[in-house]
């Protein structure tokens, strides 16, 4: 059985996006990855398109919250950001709950250009992070 997996990020945006297709995309064989966040806003268009750039289909992908998930039980609840760590509430019982932060490209300022090169470093950071994380020797 898939191991499920719940990202969280402020606005499920970017980071939680970017994570729950990179994992669905490369570990989707052994777990299945969800998203939320504490307010729903919309999937950043950067965001989509580097995961794009991978292969990765984004049409399943869209913002929403924690609610969404009420009920429902993860195996592992991470934080992508110090905001979602400090209001993440704990209804997740005993799920195994961490903190990986990463940084959030869409804060920076500049053109759709000028941030690519950035949105495709958290993207990478995030992909590699995860998966050495979650294919550990304590998660398997």
């Amino acid at each position: 059985m898939k191991k499920r997996i719940l990202f969280l990020c402020t606005h499920n945006s970017c980071r939680s996006q970017m994570a729950e297709g990179l994992i669905n995309h490369y570990l989707g064989d052994r777990f299945h990855a969800f998203s939320a966040g504490t307010e729903a806003t919309r999937v950043n268009p950067l965001a989509a398109l580097v995961l794009e750039e991978l292969g990765i289909d984004t049409s399943p992908l869209y913002s929403k919250t924690l609610d969404a998930f009420s009920g429902q039980s993860f195996d592992h609840v991470i934080t992508l950001c110090g905001s979602a760590n400090e209001q993440c509430p704990l209804f997740f019982g005993g799920v195994q709950r961490s903190h990986i932060g990463f940084d959030d490209p869409s804060r920076l300022p500049g053109s759709p250009e000028e941030l690519l090169p950035e949105f495709r470093r958290v993207r990478d950071e995030i992909k590699e992070k995860l998966t050495v994380y979650l294919t550990g020797a304590n998660h398997e």
